[in-house]
């Protein structure tokens, strides 16, 4: 399984636009073949900081996804607006 985390820092005049995308995003991704888990979290003690985890399934899984239209509609909104950080782990 594969385990992506993506922090995401955001301004305060963006943070609703990008946590409304954000929302969007996992909504959909959730229903990718392949998704165990796709949740967004708001920091508890930074306005500035969300942060996505996703958990797949496998590689195939992860490339669909990221060709899916939700993806490349979403994404490219956030990175527009937010500074993005991706980790990847396998477990």
């Amino acid at each position: 399984m594969l385990r992506i985390n993506v922090f995401i820092k955001v301004s305060d005049k963006d943070r609703d636009a990008v946590l409304d995308a954000a929302k969007a995003l996992v909504e959909a991704s959730l229903k990718d073949e392949g998704c165990i888990a796709y949740d967004i979290f708001e920091s508890s003690t930074r306005k500035d900081v969300l942060m996505i985890c996703e958990t797949w399934r496998d590689e195939a899984a992860l490339s669909a996804h990221e060709n899916a239209e939700h993806f490349v509609t979403y994404v490219p909104k956030i990175q527009g607006l937010a500074e993005m950080k991706i980790e990847k782990f396998r477990f």
